[in-house]
């Protein structure tokens, strides 16, 4: 069967989207063949027609593709627009946005049976084929007052989004933000939780939760999805929705599915096991990796600044016992113990949610004992996390002994596989390899250095935030470990220059900006002094061919200066104003000039290269 589906929604474009994309997915599903145009409502929000099919992006369909199909399926279509000559001819059945979203391939089979003829007559009216009678004639009333229908539809959908991020501090609140935006401006009643650096903001309540018609988990982290048992879930990574909003929101209504939600042993009812999910992708590995760095990241912070701390009273004062020195000294080691099994064990709870704590904890101490350091950690973590849910799967107990698993066999069996691995396999090779790659950043000439601070200062202007970003800042956390500081300075300098850059931009060319790119510079400022990389984002979203190539400039010149100088940094966040606690940065100054260089080189040439006329920055 051909149909072409036709949508309209006075909610707006988005809404006709989601609607057309829902059904023509369904339509796939019973092997139909399905296209579809959207319409912006007459008078109300939205663009002009588009349609998408076969993946090609046309003004309206072509009238052979009309001719050709069996029926329309009309969503929200007014009687002004139902009544164009395109259509004349054709059977038609319409339905509310509402109505389709909620049982697409339902709506489908009944439009199939129910669809009548129609014929141009004139705007506004709508006359019924001469051909209709019997049973049919019956159905022309409700027809026709399905015309209206699109009163009903302006009721939002309702959607529970939460957004996170490895660090809590920038993507995880600029994309709520534009979540919020788009979620208004295309009637969706969106109720966002926020999980940053604090924890959770506006945490969704349950009865929320049982209200909305999906869920968007817009995060670069894993969290915890037992309370979306029985919900469609959506997932997308933070900056996706950053870029495109209104697309995460229509997706998520789209194509968001019921999943297999794990809390400890106890498996959603009715929902399907995925079997792919058994086996690890790359993308499901970076993830787990960025949710152990995201818990560790406070760990290091104390550690760092306190231990830098005590050497307000001088570089070797700790040495004195019972002084306040080495008490401080003394709480920064700690938290510096405790930071390679937080980052194994939250690995593991990635994994396989709160069994995986157990072994994933005691193999990153396992680890640290051996001197495998944070590489024999990530080891443990997914060691301790892959067992522990291959258990949780595997295993099955009679009802009666089920509530062992979690409390009693699990934490035994997958503690038990990940000590052996960890003493037998991993902690040996991996200290060795460890201290020698410790000696060398320790030992390497200036040369060496120099070719460090170039790699990891471009790479930390790649992508601002996202994943090439996240890997360099990521390695040189763990290496602080290690006692290794000079590439911690260099990822942090690296990734100031970018936001700096731009607002510098915005000053010296100020003719080649407008109003609000000259406000967006200021706050791009104030965000990469704080070591926010993606205050540049609203730049490079709208130019990124310009401002990525003059931000990699800008940062590996930053990168080589502050390895040339030999910066050395002990905590890994806090931007320009962790230089404010003595001992922090061992030469601050030098440190602050290798950061202005490169922000300025890059303010520079992006001011010469940028086109004179530019249309302002997106709202």
């Amino acid at each position: 069967m051909k149909i072409v589906i036709v949508a309209a929604c006075p909610a707006g474009q988005v809404t006709s989207q989601i609607a057309a994309r829902l059904t023509s997915a369904a339509a796939e599903r019973l092997h139909w063949q399905a296209a579809y145009e959207t319409h912006a409502w007459p008078g109300g929000r939205g663009a002009s027609a588009t349609v998408v099919t076969a993946g090609n992006e046309e003004p309206l369909l072509a009238e052979q593709t009309i001719a050709a199909a069996d029926w329309l399926l009309m969503i929200d279509v007014p009687a002004v627009l139902a009544d164009d000559a395109r259509y004349a001819g054709k059977r038609q059945w319409h339905a509310g946005a509402r109505d389709v979203l909620k049982a697409p391939e339902a709506a489908l089979r009944r439009g199939a049976q129910e669809a009548i003829e129609y014929a141009a007559a004139g705007l506004g009216s709508v006359i019924i084929s001469a051909e209709v009678a019997g049973s049919e004639a019956s159905q022309s009333t409700a027809h026709a007052s399905s015309i209206a229908a699109w009163v009903t539809a302006a009721t939002p959908m309702r959607v529970v989004a939460v957004t996170a991020c490895p660090t809590g501090v920038a993507h995880t609140f600029m994309a709520a933000q534009a979540l919020q935006q788009a979620a208004a401006l295309n009637n969706i009643a969106l109720d966002l939780e926020t999980r940053g650096s604090v924890g959770a903001c506006n945490p969704l309540t349950a009865e929320v939760i049982a209200g909305a018609d999906v869920v968007l988990l817009a995060v670069d982290i894993e969290v915890e999805t037992a309370r979306f048992a029985g919900k469609r879930i959506y997932r997308c990574k933070t900056r996706a929705a950053l870029k495109d909003p209104a697309g995460a929101l229509a997706r998520a209504l789209a194509e968001g599915k019921v999943e297999r939600v794990a809390d400890d042993s106890v498996q959603s009812v009715g929902a399907a096991v995925d079997q792919s999910a058994m086996v690890p992708r790359a993308a499901s590995l970076y993830q787990h990796l960025l949710t152990g760095v995201s818990y560790m990241l406070p760990m290091v912070v104390a550690g760092g600044l306190l231990i830098a701390l005590s050497f307000v009273f001088g570089i070797e004062a700790f040495k004195e016992p019972g002084t306040l020195p080495a008490a401080l000294k003394h709480v920064g080691d700690a938290a510096f113990m405790l930071m390679v099994p937080m980052l194994a064990g939250y690995i593991a709870y990635s994994i396989a949610d709160r069994p995986g704590l157990a072994p994933g904890m005691i193999g990153g101490a396992l680890a640290s004992t051996l001197g495998a350091g944070f590489i024999g950690g990530i080891m443990a973590g997914f060691v301790g996390g892959y067992s522990a849910r291959s258990i949780n799967r595997g295993l099955r107990l009679p009802a009666s002994m089920d509530a062992l698993k979690p409390i009693l066999l699990i934490p035994l069996l997958a503690s038990l596989i990940t000590g052996m691995v960890i003493i037998y396999l991993v902690g040996g090779p991996v200290a060795a390899a460890l201290a020698a790659m410790t000696h060398f950043l320790n030992s390497m000439g200036t040369t060496n250095a120099v070719a460090l601070g170039v790699l990891l200062g471009a790479m930390m202007c790649v992508d601002l935030g996202g994943p090439i970003n996240k890997a360099a800042y990521a390695f040189t956390v763990g290496l602080l470990a290690s006692n290794v500081h000079g590439p911690m300075a260099v990822t942090m300098a690296g990734g100031m220059v970018p936001p700096i850059g731009m607002g510098l931009a915005t000053m010296f060319m100020r003719s080649k900006f407008s109003v609000r790119e000259r406000e967006a510079g200021k706050a791009a400022v104030a965000l990469g002094m704080c070591f926010i990389s993606e205050g540049a984002i609203p730049f490079a979203a709208k130019d990124p061919l310009r401002v990525l190539p003059a931000s990699i400039v800008g940062g590996a010149v930053t990168g080589a200066l502050v390895a040339w100088l030999g910066c050395r940094l002990v905590a890994p966040h806090g931007g320009v104003f962790v230089l404010l606690i003595p001992g922090a940065m061992n030469r601050p100054w030098a440190y602050l000039g290798a950061i202005l260089v490169g922000s300025v080189l890059t303010a520079l040439v992006y001011a010469l290269i940028k086109p004179r006329v530019t249309p302002a920055l997106p709202a």
